[in-house]
């Protein structure tokens, strides 16, 4: 084997090795990544259902309709796998959540359209990191609901994108 062979062969190995120190660092434990998707769920339909109350817009109306139905079905799914490990849901909002639905309240019309878009580009941001971990779990069940659910919360991004670029500064 010649050298740059060997040096190449070094480099691909610890490369790998890196990367799998660093993914399994960014694990999360099942019982902390319940508390914090099911909390980041409740948030989620929180600030839909204020976004049915103050929103005029029809696509935002329909996004939160959809964030309603979705982060419902997935907070739904998650309480069950919880039930069977003896996990706790969340039965509130984290505080962050608690925080941007104070700051949403405040606003009206076209200026709440705007803060509740860019608000979804970024708990969905979020919401995407914290699943990504879960993807690694060492619990099975968590890490296949997190691995189901991911593709939708990545559309989730991409809509609420779109909407943030569409009533950005109407």
């Amino acid at each position: 084997m010649n050298i740059k062979k060997l040096v190449y062969s070094i480099a691909l190995i610890f490369a790998f090795g890196a990367s799998s120190m660093t993914f399994a660092a960014d694990k999360i434990d099942a019982d902390d990544f319940v508390d914090e998707a099911s909390a980041k769920g409740l948030g989620e339909i929180d600030n839909a259902k204020l976004a049915l109350e103050k929103s005029n817009s029809a696509d935002v109306k329909a996004f939160a309709r959809k964030i309603i139905a979705d982060h419902s079905a997935a907070n739904l799914s998650l309480a069950g796998i919880a039930s069977q490990k003896n996990l706790e849901v969340s039965d509130e909002t984290e505080l962050m959540a608690k925080a941007k639905s104070f700051v949403l309240k405040q606003r009206d019309g076209e200026s709440f359209d705007e803060a509740y878009a860019n608000n979804q580009v970024e708990a969905h941001k979020d919401a995407i990191e914290l699943f990504q971990r879960a993807t690694v779990s060492d619990d099975a069940d968590i890490a296949a609901f997190a691995k189901k659910t991911l593709p939708k919360l990545q559309q989730h991004l991409q809509e609420a994108k779109q909407l943030a670029a569409a009533h950005d500064d109407q």
